[in-house]
């Protein structure tokens, strides 16, 4: 290092020490001049002491490049990591509702009513409990004589016996309720799972439209470039150029009207599904097909009759109320109390006591709770008819919506969606031969939009009044 130093500082000193002379001939020649060299190399030396110190410590300290490697060193390898964007996890139909009976909190909240009714299972068990008394009995009222030896202890157990078959019949009480919370819960799982299945089409529906949407807006975006060729070329008028130019803001108004659609529709369906709606991420798989369907009248009526769960928890109401009567009129009966125990005299014989107890009926007490369950039996009887014919009037409704929309999804599988394409196929093939005009494209693209996503929604009417039909009559019809 020194040497280096020392023939540099030569070097500098010569620099400012380098005079020229002219020679014999005239010419320039350089020389140093001697009285200058020493105190420039004086000079030069107090600059290397200086500047050697600054240096060294430069040497002897670690480079920034170290120091940064050794801080990033120090850091935890979850924070080197680059957080990556978590992948969307594929739904089915039937995932989002296995998913969504696990935990929707609309189903865990109607379990809890379940559990409570087999809580009163429990309760309706129980038998009375034994009781136990103690008696002091032959207290002086002056306190005078002998203390301990007038006085009487006398020790009984006593066990209340219910009559009429009580327990028993409570018992029935407490599992047509149970059975009665478990109708009401399926009403509950009915109406949401088919609710469930709406939203999952709302979503399948939205997904085709903004696909549909930014299609139409990539192809626009081509024709208007192939446009702006052709003017700059000179075969077409300013006028045109500006008219897709202005068109092109309705394209991109499409696209953000159907991102926010399908945005809206998948937090919809998130929070029906339940769980944790901020961390669940999901992506619906499928798109909205056709599958023709035929139904018969009398065999969606037989099978709603059947297996609709709004009728079922009538018909256990009713039981559920006759249970309550039956237990009511055996509460009439009273019950019987039988009791045992031993009487003790201090310095005297024990004796042993029997006692019998019974409630005298003199009040009908429940006469309040039997007018009751007469009463939900009679409710139940009429929501029974009420039921029922709410019942058929559904699945007349549905069937014959289902019947329209049917028709309406054939009407588009005719060949429309077919000419529609070929229109515009058509259409911009003669825009780029000369023999159409961008109005007679724009009206071609505008046309196929508006029919294919009127065939988007045809098919999603098709399934909601296919479900319509599965909520009234609460059987599976899809395959």
């Amino acid at each position: 290092m020194y040497q280096r130093t020392y023939y540099y500082l030569r070097r500098f000193a010569g620099r400012y020490d380098l005079v020229f002379k002219e020679d014999q001939r005239g010419r320039p020649q350089r020389c140093y001049r001697k009285d200058k060299l020493h105190s420039s190399l004086l000079t030069s030396l107090l600059l290397l002491t200086l500047s050697t110190q600054p240096l060294l410590a430069q040497e002897k300290s670690p480079s920034p490049a170290k120091e940064v490697n050794a801080n990033i060193a120090t850091v935890p390898r979850t924070q080197q990591q680059v957080s990556v964007p978590a992948t969307k996890r594929p739904l089915t139909l039937s995932d989002a509702v296995s998913l969504f009976l696990q935990q929707n909190l609309q189903l865990v909240a109607a379990r809890y009513d379940i559990d409570l009714a087999d809580a009163e299972k429990l309760t309706a068990r129980l038998r009375p409990n034994p009781q136990f008394a103690f008696t002091d009995e032959d207290l002086p009222l002056g306190l005078s004589g002998s203390f301990f030896k007038q006085q009487t202890y006398s020790y009984e157990i006593s066990q209340t016996f219910e009559l009429g078959g009580k327990r028993g019949k409570r018992i029935d009480e407490a599992n047509a309720n149970s059975e009665l919370a478990r109708a009401n819960f399926e009403i509950v799982l009915w109406q949401l799972t088919n609710d469930l299945k709406k939203k999952y089409y709302a979503v399948l529906l939205a997904q085709s439209l903004l696909k549909l949407t930014t299609d139409n807006q990539k192809t626009f975006e081509e024709t208007l470039k192939h446009t702006n060729e052709l003017y700059q070329l000179g075969e077409i008028s300013g006028l045109d150029l500006r008219r897709l130019e202005v068109e092109k803001l309705k394209f991109d108004t499409d696209v953000a009207n159907s991102e926010r659609d399908y945005e809206l529709a998948l937090r919809d369906l998130r929070v029906t599904l339940g769980g944790d709606y901020q961390t669940m991420n999901i992506e619906t798989v499928g798109t909205l097909d056709y599958h023709p369907y035929q139904f018969s009248f009398d065999d969606l009526r037989n099978k709603s009759l059947a297996a609709r769960p709004d009728l079922r928890a009538a018909r256990v109401s009713e039981r559920a109320a006759n249970a309550s009567i039956r237990l009511q009129d055996a509460q009439r009966i009273p019950d019987l109390n039988l009791g045992a125990g031993i009487a003790q005299v201090p310095s005297g014989t024990s004796t042993y006591i029997f006692d019998v107890g019974i409630t005298l009926p003199w009040f009908a007490r429940n006469q309040g709770e039997r007018a009751k369950a007469l009463i939900q039996k009679k409710k139940a009887q009429n929501d029974q008819m009420l039921i029922t014919n709410q019942v058929l009037s559904d699945v007349d409704k549905a069937l014959v919506d289902f019947e329209i929309q049917k028709r309406r999804v054939e009407l588009y599988r005719t060949g429309v969606l077919a000419k529609v394409d070929d229109i515009q196929n058509l259409t911009e093939f003669s825009l780029k031969a000369g023999e159409s005009s961008i109005i007679e494209l724009l009206d071609a693209i505008r046309t196929r939009r508006e029919t294919l996503a009127s065939y988007y929604q045809t098919l999603f009417d098709y399934e909601v009044s296919l479900l319509d039909l599965e909520l009234a009559t609460a059987t599976p019809l899809q395959k």
